[in-house]
């Protein structure tokens, strides 16, 4: 069973979980139709999330020096990030070792679906089968003298393991449709039906408006409704992690 460990640092604790498949702008979707989409739904709960250990405000003047983003914590608090680089880099150090199984490195990034105003992530990608080093989660500013505030316990940072070498292994192609006859039958019968899905919802109390929305992809059939040989997860589960003396 391949394994994921967070070795913290003497002195130091980490929170971090599960990345929850919710997100409060899903939630206020006009009747949670955004939840409708199971790839968003996959990309949300796709690792584990850090999370601030303390609440603090952030500005950035729009200058290249380290001093030009002022960092405010909160009354009693020490801040979790600082201006470490310059350039507008808001940068949190995380207080861990990961490890990963041998060929395996680290995805480092922010919040998956997670969009905040006048600031965005920054990833990496880290090979933490060796790595002895400690690293940083950066985000950069994307806007000047705006306020950025980031809560206790909201999530600073999304990490999950990718086998290393994996991509390079891939043969990309490009080819004519027509050329996979099985997958173009099955293209047209999904787009065919869904320009005749979409008309029906515009007729108050049809089939359409009832179902209100298709759910072939959610679950896992092709639109023929055949099952297709894969394994589809409409869901991830994955485990906390576990502490140890």
């Amino acid at each position: 069973m391949p394994k994921l460990v967070a070795y913290t640092l003497d002195g130091h604790e980490i929170d971090i979980r599960p990345a929850p498949l919710e997100r409060d702008w899903m939630d206020a979707s006009d009747q949670r139709f955004a939840y409708r989409c199971l790839p968003l739904n996959i990309a949300n709960a796709h690792g584990w999330e850090l999370l601030c250990p303390s609440g603090f405000s952030a500005r950035w003047d729009g200058l290249n020096h380290k001093e030009t983003v002022r960092i405010k914590p909160d009354l009693g608090t020490h801040a979790p990030a600082s201006s470490h680089f310059g350039h507008g880099i808001l940068t949190f150090h995380v207080p861990c070792l990961f490890r990963t199984d041998p060929g395996f490195d680290l995805f480092v990034t922010g919040p998956i679906n997670r969009p905040k105003d006048a600031i965005a992530p920054l990833s990496g990608v880290i090979e933490t089968d060796w790595s002895p080093y400690t690293f940083t989660m950066n985000w950069q500013f994307t806007r000047q003298n705006t306020k950025v505030r980031f809560e206790r316990g909201e999530p600073y940072c999304h990490v999950f393991p990718v086998e290393r070498g994996a991509l390079e292994q891939i043969t990309p192609e490009v080819m004519p449709l027509s050329k996979a006859p099985d997958l173009e039958r099955e293209f047209k019968l999904w787009s065919e039906g869904r320009s005749a899905f979409n008309a029906d919802l515009q007729q108050p109390g049809s089939e359409a408006t009832q179902q209100r929305w298709q759910k072939t992809y959610f679950r896992g059939l092709n639109p023929s409704g055949e099952e297709p040989r894969a394994d589809h997860r409409s869901r991830l589960r994955l485990k906390d992690f576990v502490a140890e003396d």
